[in-house]
């Protein structure tokens, strides 16, 4: 699904680098022109890789900035098409190849390894030129406003695709996912950033270290969100910038799906708990026994609309993220090119409406956290996981 549907799974990433001096918009139309896609159904190569526009997954030229541009957001998407080859099939090719090659060559008994990898290689070819590519595309959308990136995939492999094109198509940027550490520093201010340094277990400042050796960041913020779903009114207050007022009150809970992790004799268990949760049960006795929670559906409401996702604590990866329906009223006769815009910029609307309460709710939280009192947090927390399990 799209940037524009109304349910996508989507990480982010902070552009770093050295931006050109010219105009930033005129370069990255030709930084995206010098890397459109080029299709590949008219020969027999296996892949293809390239930027196409938001709109029109066909198009490839860049050559104003309309086709990538809506005011400050930069627009693009990522296409890559492949041809696949079901191995029974090169098999079954490749055995007809070495016996007409052993037919036409009778003083051979076996093919040799080279020549058989050529053979291998003509028989693929061969299938890929009668293969249709299949296509896949990932929406990016651009803030530079604050060099935040919102791309619609989770998959390492497609994100590293994305974070290869990406250097390679704009000289002197790259892209840098945006963790659980990172998105902290970005929500607290000087003093809890000074916090958070101190709490800081990484080894180094690589991106992996962080992830890896500050992994208490989400499962700290699962249990803390869990307590408080279980006993308390589940308001929060608006404390981030964003479409929404600050100060405005909000509602955020966790339920329908947990997914607990924790060690044992037979190596790591994992424990999805789904479904409705009531009282918690499944996932009380869990944590009792020492699982963390690593993922969680959270729901987000504000006055009468609401936004749902699946949360990976390790990462911060928004699977699923579902925000209320773009609603647009149409004109008979009206341009479709603005009717779209409307639509593209109301769903950015909601889209950043919701993580700004994310981010809102993530900074209560460390300030809870950081703060002098969390050790008596924490002790009322175990306190609650100690009692009888709830009814």
């Amino acid at each position: 699904m799209g940037i524009l549907a109304n349910s996508v799974s989507i990480c982010h990433f902070e552009v770093k680098g050295e931006y050109p001096a010219s105009d930033l918009f005129t370069w990255v139309g030709e930084c995206l022109a010098r890397h459109g896609f080029q299709s590949i159904e008219q020969s027999a190569e296996e892949s293809s890789l390239g930027w196409v526009h938001l709109d029109d997954h066909q198009a490839s030229a860049f050559d104003t900035d309309s086709a990538f541009r809506r005011d400050h957001y930069l627009t693009f998407t990522l296409r890559r098409d492949i041809r696949r080859l079901p191995g029974a099939l090169v098999k079954a090719h490749l055995a007809e190849a070495e016996a007409a090659f052993l037919a036409a060559n009778p003083n051979f008994r076996r093919i040799a390894k080279p020549k058989r990898e050529e053979l291998k290689e003509m028989v693929q070819l061969s299938l890929f030129a009668r293969t249709l590519p299949s296509p896949a595309t990932f929406d990016l959308l651009w803030d530079s406003r604050n060099g935040l990136v919102t791309f619609t995939s989770l998959s390492p492999k497609v994100i590293e695709l994305l974070e290869e094109l990406f250097k390679k198509s704009f000289p002197g940027l790259r892209l840098v996912v945006v963790h659980p550490f990172a998105r902290a520093e970005g929500v607290l201010d000087e003093a809890g950033r000074e916090a958070l340094q101190i709490a800081n277990q990484a080894g180094s400042d690589a991106v992996l270290d962080l992830i890896t050796g500050n992994s208490w960041l989400g499962t700290d913020y699962f249990l803390w969100l869990m307590y408080r779903t279980m006993n308390d009114s589940g308001e929060y207050r608006i404390c981030r910038p964003g479409p929404a007022n600050e100060g405005e009150p909000f509602v955020a809970y966790l339920n329908d799906r947990l997914v607990l992790r924790g060690g044992g004799d037979e190596g790591v268990q994992k424990i999805t708990v789904a479904g409705p949760q009531d009282h918690f049960s499944e996932a009380f006795t869990a944590l009792k026994t020492g699982k963390q929670i690593i993922e969680a559906t959270l729901y987000l409401e504000k006055d009468d609309e609401r936004w749902k996702t699946t949360l990976k604590g390790e990462i911060f990866h928004f699977g699923a993220f579902r925000a209320p329906p773009v609603k647009i009223e149409k004109d008979d006769g009206g341009d479709p090119q603005s009717e779209r815009e409307a639509v593209f910029f109301e769903r950015m609307f909601l889209l950043e409406t919701g993580l700004q309460l994310f981010d809102s709710l993530y900074a209560t939280f460390l300030a809870d956290r950081l703060g002098a009192g969390w050790s008596d947090t924490l002790r009322t927390i175990q306190q609650w996981l100690e009692a009888e399990a709830p009814e």
